[in-house]
């Protein structure tokens, strides 16, 4: 396995109060999921700073470190610098102790997580069939869609299996034993029994008959009560006999009281939340749908999305389709998908453009942390514009009572899950679609002439840039910004810059704390932490200057600027200042990269054998033909 993540998962764990301070840990698609004993250890912002995290968040009584879609690689480094521990399930250890709606949450969700692939897959499976059906490659009478459709099936008839291994190791008690209790539950002789419709009981006490295929919480309670239960026979348990005589009394004690008591309590709530399904799906589901679509990402920034997907589960396992999480989701992600791209069609950052790109296809595939994290929201309009959209396209949903028939991810590829006998629903998931992704895109755009004031310049100087760039062989070329030693690009600490990635440059060390213009132009980018900044030249060439490395984490701290965006700058101006002997002083390295981002566009790019330069010293020479 790659060692990519491996200083990072040592960071982590480190700043979340070290291996001691971790109770458990699981991760979805893309967050680490820490159980804390104590959750004032955690050090969010310095968590936050690290390369490779997206946020922090402490949300329903977890501990939630946003890494991204490759979460699984840096989850597997983690775990190996976490020391196997036996800490209580119901105690926060000596520090603060969760609530108990805290405590439901981490558990609800925690069990849930490691499950959702199997089920989106599943779903996936079904979306598979209904496309297959549709374009008449299989009939559902043949015998192809009888054994792939048993197959999709199965996850959810066995679903009791699935949860108990999930919740047992959640609640540190026997996997094993758990899912013997949830054979118990889907056991045949059982179903003949009530098939049968006689009186039953056990050890005198009348057994409720009740089917428990597909079912979520009779599993969950009976899991629960194991997790007293089996410790407590363990506890008063000779050594000598344990191995044989827990395992015995847990399924026997915890078996009946599953079967007298919590199965069908669970069955009797799940049975009434399916009627409050019903009752909304008839009278109110176009609500439930609008109110998912407009505030989802409020709720994926909290955390708190995964733990609607019970209640998902249960309604698409009892009624056979759901429209609580589904469309909503759906026209929200794309919302934050289009809303990312559009940013990166409009902005002049280089760094912006390429997040807004990746993480807005990202997130039009139904992965939209890095969209929603990286862009949407420290921009905070395309967050706006997206809500808008998907309140818009989530509303016409919700009116013409779209639902989906299988569970998966919501992007464009789990389109095909609105595929059933009635093809009006999928037709409306489309035109919802469409309107969240045209409102959204729409306003994006317009908000981003007032708030992305680096996407926007003057006709008058698009009217000199384009008249200017010369379009014969004479050189252009491009003053110092900083007067220090030069270092090539290659040779500097920071593999993002040296690889050439951003464009072709040279780094200087400085020797002074400021930064002059080096051209007549304008300032296109200010980065708000004040250690970078771009500016586009009268001629066209487009310049990054990036003070120091990893700076950013300073937050702007010891750096001063005199321009802001869109402003018009002259040759030897002075632009921003900075103290050197500060920022070395917290340990930061000032090799300071100037790049020519648009360096592809010209034919010759020449940088300066000077060992030290001074402000307007010539730097490069650039040559268009």
């Amino acid at each position: 396995m790659s060692k990519k993540y491996e200083n990072l998962a040592k960071d982590i764990v480190e700043r979340v109060g070290g291996h001691e301070n971790v109770s458990t840990l699981t991760h979805c698609m893309t967050r680490l999921r820490f159980a804390l004993n104590d959750v004032n250890k955690a050090k969010r912002e310095s968590i936050k700073s690290l390369d490779g995290v997206i946020d922090a968040i402490e949300s329903g009584g977890q501990f939630q470190v946003v890494i991204g879609t490759h979460v699984e690689d840096v989850y597997n480094e983690v775990v190996k610098h976490l020391e196997p521990k036996g800490a209580s399930n119901s105690e926060a250890g000596n520090g603060r102790k969760a609530s108990i709606v805290g405590k439901f949450i981490d558990f609800v969700s925690g069990t849930f997580s490691p499950i959702v692939p199997a089920i989106a897959g599943a779903g996936m499976i079904k979306a598979l069939l209904a496309l297959l059906i549709l374009l008449k490659w299989i009939s559902r009478d043949s015998q192809t869609f009888y054994v792939i459709n048993f197959m999709s099936d199965a996850i959810f008839y066995f679903l009791p299996f699935l949860l108990a291994y999930s919740a047992a190791n959640k609640l540190k008690c026997s996997p094993v034993l758990a899912i013997v209790l949830a054979g118990i539950f889907l056991h045949p002789s059982l179903i003949q029994l009530k098939t049968e419709g006689n009186d039953v009981n056990v050890f005198g006490i009348p057994l409720t008959l009740v089917t428990y295929s597909s079912s979520v919480v009779p599993i969950l309670l009976t899991v629960w009560a194991q997790s007293y239960i089996e410790p407590f026979f363990k506890r008063i348990i000779h050594d000598s006999i344990k191995i044989i005589f827990v395992p015995m009394l847990t399924i026997l004690v915890v078996g009946t009281i599953g079967l007298t008591v919590l199965g069908p309590l669970g069955s009797f709530v799940g049975t009434y939340l399916a009627m409050g399904f019903d009752f909304l799906g008839s009278h109110g589901s176009w609500l439930v749908i609008f109110i998912i679509a407009t505030f989802w990402p409020i709720l994926v920034m909290f955390g708190l999305h995964h733990n609607i997907v019970p209640l998902s589960l249960t309604q698409i396992t009892t009624l056979g389709y759901e429209n609580i999480i589904g469309p909503g989701a759906l026209v929200s992600n794309i919302t934050q998908g289009v809303a990312a791209l559009v940013v990166g069609s409009r902005t002049k950052d280089p760094s912006m453009k390429q997040i807004s790109t990746t993480s807005g296809i990202t997130g039009l595939m139904g992965i939209t942390e890095a969209a929603l994290y990286g862009v949407n929201l420290p921009k905070k309009y395309p967050l706006i514009a997206a809500m808008i959209g998907a309140a818009c396209g989530g509303l016409y949903a919700g009116l013409t009572g779209v639902s989906r028939y299988a569970t998966g991810a919501s992007g464009i590829p789990a389109i095909p899950l609105y595929l059933g006998a009635n093809l009006a629903n999928f037709y409306n998931i489309l035109i919802a679609l469409l309107i969240a992704a045209l409102v959204t895109a729409v306003l994006t755009y317009l908000l981003s002439f007032r708030f992305e004031k680096s996407a926007v310049v003057s006709t008058e100087e698009v009217k000199v840039a384009v008249e200017t760039v010369p379009i014969t062989a004479a050189a252009l070329t491009i003053a110092s910004p900083l007067s220090g030693s030069t270092i090539a690009l290659k040779d500097i600490q920071d593999v993002a810059f040296a690889s050439g990635a951003m464009g072709k440059g040279i780094a200087v060390e400085p020797s002074e704390g400021k930064v002059i213009s080096p051209f007549d132009g304008t300032i296109v980018s200010l980065f708000p932490k004040k250690h970078a900044m771009g500016l586009l030249s009268d001629t066209g060439a487009e310049v990054l200057i990036h003070v120091g490395l990893n700076t950013v984490k300073l937050n702007g701290k010891y750096f001063e600027s005199h321009v802001v965006e869109g402003q018009r700058i002259t040759k030897g101006q002075l632009l921003l200042t900075f103290d050197l002997e500060k920022i070395k002083a917290e340990g930061y390295v000032t090799q300071t990269p100037i790049i020519i981002t648009n360096s592809d566009s010209y034919k010759e790019f020449t940088e300066t054998t000077q060992t030290v330069v001074s402000f307007e010293d010539s730097l490069f020479e650039l040559k268009v033909n």
